[in-house]
């Protein structure tokens, strides 16, 4: 699957079944899947060797893909989340009851994300739906950097898209989206 070309229905199709993606983010090379899907989400955990009750972050290219999940929010505070997305900022966000334990964990948040990364965002758009995102790497080790290196540590486990990384040095930010105090910088 490494380095194959793709369409947006190639990758739906992958993530409908299943199926890990591995693809360049803000900071680093991260895994993917489809957040509706409790045994892809488990399969992710897995692989990276996370356990579930630490729960995970989802990215998305506009907040319907992720209104699902949460709260209602504003369009006001809509705006935020989008405008604070393009400085690679996550927030935890309150849920709605029906969130699944496998995305929070033992949270009654989820983290949450719109990149502003090219192809994360295009990958969003492509297949029309929010994503897990958490770096590709196993617990505790130093996340990929480059698709070559991806590939050497996970290809034959995911498919990985090539494409750059950005150019931050660090994950994104973690803030609480009710207090603002920042959990990660």
């Amino acid at each position: 699957m490494a380095g194959q070309s793709y369409s947006g229905r190639a990758l739906a199709a992958h993530l409908k079944r299943g199926g890990v993606l591995a693809y360049p983010t803000e900071s680093c090379y991260g895994f993917g899947c489809d957040p509706r899907n409790r045994n892809a989400v488990l399969r992710l955990l897995r692989l990276k060797q996370r356990p579930q009750r630490k729960g995970l972050i989802l990215i998305a290219s506009d907040y319907r893909q992720v209104a699902r999940y949460l709260q209602p929010l504003t369009p006001a505070e809509q705006q935020r989340l989008k405008d604070d997305g393009a400085q690679a900022i996550t927030y935890l966000m309150p849920v709605k009851p029906s969130c699944p334990r496998w995305l929070r964990g033992v949270h009654d948040t989820l983290a949450v994300r719109l990149t502003a990364h090219p192809l994360a965002n295009r990958l969003c758009l492509s297949v029309n739906s929010a994503l897990v995102s958490t770096s590709a790497n196993f617990g505790g080790q130093r996340p990929a950097k480059t698709y070559a290196e991806c590939l050497r540590l996970f290809g034959s486990k995911v498919w990985v898209l090539p494409g750059r990384v950005g150019k931050r040095k660090r994950p994104s930010t973690i803030r609480a989206w009710l207090g603002d105090r920042i959990v990660r910088k």
